[in-house]
């Protein structure tokens, strides 16, 4: 489906969000971004600890106050909502939190988180009815009514997970940030979650965003997938372009690290991986320009003087680069 085509449902432009960090220094956590997220599909939002994944999700949906720039979900101002507008927003708009050992409160009944959101939002029409919704969410992700009663400490990670998502899909609503939902699980519980996550998102026409540092997960799930690096956007594109065509070298260099479970195959793509010097700089001090250029191996004076420009190279493919094409 053609881009032009499709139903917005979040845009966010030049969106900032800077900490104040003493001494009247900021640490720019989301510095000046602009993406569009379309009804019903799945935008990956990836990169390593610190860039600020987490904090994009939380500012999208007003969990952070913006710094400046403008965040609007079906046309209205996310950050100047208030009164019912507000109410009816955070009903809509949901978020399944990284670590299900602390996102759930352990004195409180499997019944009890669930149903806090339809309490909040005043759903049910009386205590059967409150029930029914309760004991629907849990079926939705696969457990059953005989949890309702028990606390969390009685169940493993990739189930409270699941309740956590159950608690998000209790108050119907069509927006999820998914902050890094799989990166507390054990491997072999991850694919057991994005894969209910993905037939949820069919059957109940979701739309994510989806927050991760597993590429290759990521793959799997998203339509189209954003990389950040120290709070700025470095590619957009769509997954199945990312993943074949990577146009950006920060892109090119998480990619190249991602292991494959073939000897042969890992051996000779190490002849061709893109190897980055030194560390992440700080998001309090970042460098002049292109803010990868201290450890991109094709950065050039240009690249140190001036950031570049996000570009759509390819339809529907943005990348934030001076050398495309060359690297």
């Amino acid at each position: 489906m053609m881009e032009e085509n499709r139903q917005v449902l979040l845009s966010a432009e030049h969106l900032k969000k800077y900490f104040p960090v003493g001494k009247g220094a900021m640490l720019k956590a989301v510095d000046d971004i602009s993406f569009r997220i379309y009804r019903g599909e799945t935008l990956g939002l990836v990169g390593e600890s610190g860039c600020g994944k987490t904090t994009c999700g939380r500012t999208c949906i007003g969990l952070y106050p913006k710094t400046s720039g403008t965040v609007l979900y079906d046309g209205q101002d996310v950050h100047a909502l208030s009164g019912k507008a507000r109410a009816d927003f955070k009903r809509k708009v949901q978020m399944v939190f990284q670590d299900p050992y602390s996102s759930l409160d352990p004195r409180m009944t499997v019944a009890e988180i669930i149903g806090e959101g339809i309490d909040i939002h005043h759903l049910a029409v009386n205590k059967q009815d409150r029930r029914e919704r309760i004991f629907h969410a849990l079926e939705q992700v696969g457990l059953n009514h005989e949890h309702a009663n028990r606390f969390v400490h009685e169940f493993s990670g990739g189930q409270r997970q699941r309740i956590g998502i159950a608690r998000a899909l209790a108050i119907s609503p069509e927006f999820i940030v998914l902050d890094e939902p799989i990166s507390a699980l054990d491997v072999s519980i991850q694919a057991q979650v994005v894969n209910l996550l993905i037939e949820l998102q069919q059957k109940m026409g979701l739309t994510y965003l989806f927050v991760a540092h597993d590429l290759s997960m990521v793959k799997h799930i998203s339509d189209r997938v954003m990389v950040l690096y120290l709070g700025s956007m470095m590619e957009l594109t769509s997954s199945e372009e990312l993943y074949a065509h990577p146009l950006h070298p920060y892109t090119k260099a998480l990619l190249s690290a991602i292991p494959i479970p073939d000897p042969r195959v890992e051996q000779q793509r190490a002849l061709h991986k893109i190897r980055l010097g030194g560390e992440v700089p700080s998001p309090i001090n970042p460098p002049p320009g292109c803010k990868f250029q201290s450890r991109c191996p094709y950065a050039t004076e240009e690249c140190r003087r001036e950031a570049p420009p996000v570009n759509e190279v390819h339809p529907g493919h943005f990348v934030a680069c001076y050398h495309v094409g060359e690297n």
